[in-house]
């Protein structure tokens, strides 16, 4: 079944990982050197890719490379199967400004599907990713038309597999029954400091068929055929995921094979010659014979070819068939939302008060029958997030059209997973959890702010207001720390109005995730109107009360739950002869883009008295403020008007720090 030519292919990838890596002078050899022959078989006779339409095929199965240090592979791989990826993008590996960067980078790299290389996260991101094959399928195929029916692969290491994120992931996946999700452990005994079983020592086959997943085992990474039989198996059980445990050498054909010499550091000239003998290569540098280039045209891109003019010709009939369904479905993949966003939001009169996370909650549910690719859940919180869509069922593998993900008590793996679904396409999605939880999902955050994913982060409880819970549950440095995050909009809305707004916001938003911080609390309508709110929070910072005299005396800034106690002291002060304006900042990312006559407007540098209300870490007030009232220590148990009280989250305190700034 596999001949000569296969071998030559398996070493070609091999040789131009190490040539990279060689000409670099930096990178990991080892991985690409145990893995081609598993990755070769993936490849060549399995995955269903069209390298001529890019990412741009929906139906296509979805590979991640979760190791992502094995990058050199990955971009061999890339270069063979036809993309955008050249020889002289090969040599300037890990190079500034190259399309071969150090780890696979989503967006910079073709054919690239996930950024990956903070390990476990690309497991988790393939999970998410055949959840949302999973929801779109139920969604959307009927009889004789199945239009998302794809796999998901990946291909992990030892390092994967310790993280704790990977945990939370597969007994997600598990659960999920996800039949159609791969995965391939390069399982070598070796991680970057020495051999596994220093700490590693468990039976990986025993957890994931606790898990509930299909366990096989290939003796021989190098085996090709055994390979090809463990991955044509894995596809038949639809009812569960797989692993397939491969076991390789690291490093195969090295002197220091089986080593941690051969993870992480370039081959020695003397080395690089010992592995040509045992590859039986004599090509030069970076060269590729064509029957290798034949081969992959001959198998992968025939096959992916095939394939996707047999999707276009069903999904052309199925326009016919279900013409609504085949728009809906068209629109998801392009992000597309309604024009009347503004019009479906709930609106607030002056009279009401909600807690900004129950303003969410009427928002996703006056959302979710117009935007029928919205979805998402919570890591067992929806009660208190608010994050249930109520005229929707559960996902869960008897019902997968379900748009309620109950993710467990999995932070971290649920923002993983969210990364995952938004890279696969066709839904907007949102997961929720208590606001100083977010310190679970950051290392998430990060990648979807890098991959520029919209994923949609609802973190409710934002305060000390939280009360009794204490000081574990009680946010303080979140904000601050979020806010330092390129590419990610943090949006605390003040109101209901605002909550809306910034919904608005998050689903028009495309290149980066919103985080939205919302109160526990009722919190008073503001004082403005409609077009203010919308057009306020779309800029980032608004007046919500201006000072009567043509300057005024000073300027109280404050975002969310403080936005009330600012207006609150403005009438105070207002009896200590003080004119002030009041500004809600919903977003300073959003503020820091406007021009510099949109901030003058709002914070006016005539007026040289400005204190900033937060009940949050001050770190970062500097740049809009003379002062900044805030919390800098931890926070307590008790009711929560009372630690507001103690903490000086109170009208009194606010018109205090302000005449005292004001001296």
């Amino acid at each position: 079944m596999f001949d000569k030519t296969d071998q030559l292919c398996v070493n070609t990838i091999r040789m131009l990982s190490i040539e990279m890596i060689k000409k670099a002078n930096s990178g990991h050899p080892g991985l690409p050197m145990g893995v081609s022959p598993m990755a070769y078989v993936l490849w060549s006779r399995h995955l269903n890719l069209a390298p001529q339409t890019g990412l741009n095929w929906p139906n296509r199965d979805r590979f991640i490379l979760s190791a992502g240090h094995g990058s050199a592979m990955l971009y061999s791989l890339l270069h063979l199967a036809g993309y955008d990826i050249s020889i002289a993008d090969l040599k300037q590996f890990r190079q500034w400004g190259s399309k071969t960067p150090g780890h696979p980078e989503y967006g910079v790299t073709d054919g690239v599907e996930a950024t990956t290389g903070p390990l476990g996260q690309g497991i988790a991101m393939a999970v998410g990713m055949a959840m949302a094959e999973a929801h779109l399928g139920a969604e959307y195929d009927r009889p004789g038309f199945d239009i998302m029916d794809h796999y998901t692969y990946s291909i992990v290491g030892d390092g994967d597999l310790m993280e704790g994120v990977s945990h939370e992931a597969a007994s997600l996946a598990g659960h999920l029954k996800l039949g159609k999700l791969i995965v391939l452990y390069d399982s070598n005994g070796i991680s970057l400091d020495g051999s596994t079983a220093e700490a590693f020592t468990e039976n990986v086959g025993e957890r994931f068929k606790a898990y509930g997943w299909e366990y096989l085992k290939v003796e021989d990474g190098n085996d090709l055929t055994a390979i090809d039989a463990a991955l044509t198996l894995a596809k038949k059980n639809t009812a569960k995921p797989t692993l397939i445990e491969v076991k390789t050498t690291i490093g195969y054909g090295s002197t220091e094979q089986g080593t941690n010499k051969v993870h992480g550091n370039p081959l020695s000239e003397q080395d690089i010659e010992h592995v040509k003998e045992v590859y039986e290569w004599h090509e030069a540098d970076f060269s590729v014979k064509d029957d290798v280039y034949t081969r992959f045209k001959e198998t992968l891109v025939k096959r992916g070819q095939n394939a996707k003019e047999k999707w276009d010709k069903l999904f052309d009939e199925y326009k016919k068939e279900y013409p609504e369904l085949a728009q809906k479905f068209s629109d998801g993949f392009s992000n597309k939302t309604p024009s009347t966003l503004a019009d479906i939001l709930p609106y607030y009169e002056q009279n009401d008060s909600l807690a900004t996370r129950q303003a969410s909650a009427n928002a996703i549910n006056a959302l979710a029958p117009e935007l029928t690719s919205l979805w998402g859940g919570a890591a067992d919180l929806a009660s208190s997030n608010k994050t249930m869509i109520t005229d929707s069922g559960a996902f869960q593998p008897e019902s997968y059209a379900g748009r309620n993900i109950w993710f467990g008590v999995r932070e971290f793996g649920m923002a993983c997973a969210l990364n995952g679904i938004m890279l696969h396409g066709g839904t907007r999605v949102f997961g929720g959890t208590f606001f100083v939880f977010s310190d679970y999902l950051k290392a998430a955050i990060r990648l979807s702010a890098l991959q520029h994913l919209p994923v949609i982060y609802v973190l409710t409880h934002d305060s000390v207001a939280v009360g009794e819970d204490g000081p574990t549950h009680e946010p303080i440095e979140q904000l601050a720390g979020l806010r330092t995050i390129p590419n990610v909009q943090v949006l605390r809305p003040a109101d209901g109005n605002e909550t809306s707004a910034a919904w608005k916001i998050a689903l028009e938003t495309l290149d980066k995730p919103t985080v939205l911080v919302l109160s526990r609390q009722n919190l008073k309508t503001l004082p403005v109107d409609k077009t203010t709110v919308y057009q306020g929070v779309e800029h980032g910072g608004y007046v919500v009360a201006k000072a009567d005299k043509p300057i005024a005396d000073g300027i109280l800034i404050a975002t969310g739950s403080e936005v009330d106690l600012a207006l609150e002291a403005r009438q105070n002060l207002l009896a200590h002869g003080q004119d002030v304006t009041v500004v809600s900042m919903p977003s300073l990312e959003r503020f820091n883009e406007q021009s510099e006559a949109y901030q003058a407007s709002v914070l006016a540098p005539e007026v040289t008295t400005k204190l900033s209300i937060e009940a949050g870490a001050t770190y970062g007030w500097n740049k809009y403020a003379n002062k900044a009232l805030g919390i800098d220590r931890f926070g307590a148990s008790a009711p929560g008007e009372l630690v507001l009280e103690n903490l000086g989250m109170t009208p009194k305190n606010v018109t205090a720090e302000y005449l005292n700034l004001a001296k």
